[in-house]
């Protein structure tokens, strides 16, 4: 049997596990269940009746967070012409293939996502096997390749996720932290739900969402309940 630290345990009991909270409630027993001495990060699991082999099962999308999901990411734009509209969008990191060639040349990482004009697509393609496997390849699906690249940057630093479903059909998306106001956490676990609830596909029988549970780093899950589940 596997065994948990006392304060582990001692969440546990404040936890109802046959029951279904609602978003309120469960926004205001995130932070009672809380382990960590750090602000935790808050993530909402989904398990999803779909089989992500089937093209029109592979859920994923984008979504802004009402109130973001409290980590600031850093963005490398890479453009040839609207270099200027990046770095007034708030882009960390700004340039062409001289960026490229600091990732291949020096091993450089420090950025958490890139956006990208169709310009220097043939050059990332030559990049593929490096960015490929940390997930940092720019896909127009995700809105990381685009000449609206200004308009990118600043939803990604107003909170936008990328969300994509695993190969057993569940879909993990972290949502806040501790320290947002329960009224936030909820508004940003609405918009995630219903995004998700959206994304149904056609071809699906009987219920699409089988299970959602949130939790903080470390700490017990929570099974929840909302409008648009099903």
């Amino acid at each position: 049997m596997k065994k948990y630290g006392k304060k582990y345990e001692a969440t546990l009991k404040l936890i109802d596990t046959t029951k279904q909270y609602s978003l309120e409630e469960a926004a205001a027993l995130l932070k009672k269940t809380s382990v960590t001495k750090f602000d935790s990060t808050i993530d909402v699991s989904f398990k999803l009746n779909v089989d992500p082999t089937q093209a029109d099962q592979l859920i994923r999308g984008t979504l802004v967070l009402p109130h973001g999901n409290g980590k600031t990411k850093k963005v490398l734009a890479l453009t040839m012409g609207k270099q200027d509209e990046a770095k007034a969008a708030g882009a960390d990191f700004v340039g062409a293939k001289d960026m490229l060639e600091k990732i291949q040349n020096e091993n450089w990482f420090g950025f958490d996502v890139i956006v990208a004009t169709p310009d220097m697509m043939g050059e990332l393609g030559k990049m593929g096997r490096v960015l490929g496997p940390k997930g940092l390849m720019p896909n127009p699906k995700s809105g990381t390749v685009t000449m609206q690249i200004g308009q990118a940057i600043t939803e990604i630093k107003k909170g936008k996720i990328a969300y994509r479903v695993d190969k057993d059909g569940n879909l993990n998306i972290s949502v806040a932290r501790c320290s947002f106001a329960d009224k936030d956490i909820v508004d940003n676990l609405l918009a995630v739900c219903d995004a998700v609830a959206k994304s149904r596909p056609s071809t699906v029988k009987g219920f699409f969402i089988q299970s959602a549970v949130v939790h903080t780093t470390m700490g017990p899950g929570i099974k929840i309940t909302f409008d648009a589940r099903n």
